[in-house]
């Protein structure tokens, strides 16, 4: 089994207790994962990253549903981190929480961790741009990630969710994105 392959595992699992929460956006939500997964493994060849990364991708996006904002990347992070505890793997925080807090960075992320975070924020970037912006990813990588996992309206409801989100609060219409 490849890395690849493990990580799918470990993203199918971790997401069952959240398939209530996330409703009818399950299959948008665990494809969009599948995709960032798809993508940050042609970028990191390390198997512990690439596990790391499993965890960080259930949890990057998943205050949206759980804590129904927008501005939900500390609350995806605490999610994560209380994941790790819970499994025993806190020597993963840093770096998890770091792929999860900082995956809407709109410039390269130099910080601590940026060895996983930045190819994470690249991954997790071009699959949002639909691969009309590719973060350095190859195009063809991109192009199975969608083949292979359908997009079955995850970009739908992004829009969805962006617009209602800049009706009530048009000051803060897009509070995860970070300089």
């Amino acid at each position: 089994m490849t890395p690849l392959d493990l990580a799918l595992i470990t993203l199918d699992e971790g997401l069952k207790p959240y398939q209530s929460a996330l409703g009818t956006d399950w299959v948008a939500y665990r494809n969009h994962c599948a995709r960032v997964l798809h993508a940050f493994d042609s970028l990191v060849s390390d198997e512990t990253a690439m596990r790391q990364a499993a965890v960080a991708t259930i949890y990057h996006d998943l205050g949206i549903w759980t804590h129904g904002t927008l501005d939900y990347l500390d609350p995806s992070a605490d999610l994560a981190r209380d994941a790790l505890v819970e499994m025993g793997e806190p020597g993963w925080v840093d770096p998890v929480v770091a792929m999860v807090v900082w995956h809407h960075k709109l410039r390269p992320y130099t910080g601590p961790h940026a060895e996983v975070a930045e190819p994470y924020r690249r991954a997790d970037s071009a699959d949002v741009m639909l691969g009309m912006v590719r973060y350095g990813i190859d195009a063809d990588v991109l192009r199975a990630g969608r083949a292979r996992f359908a997009n079955a309206g995850f970009h739908k409801r992004l829009m969805q969710l962006g617009g209602r989100r800049f009706l009530r609060k048009p000051w803060s219409p897009l509070p995860m994105f970070r300089w």
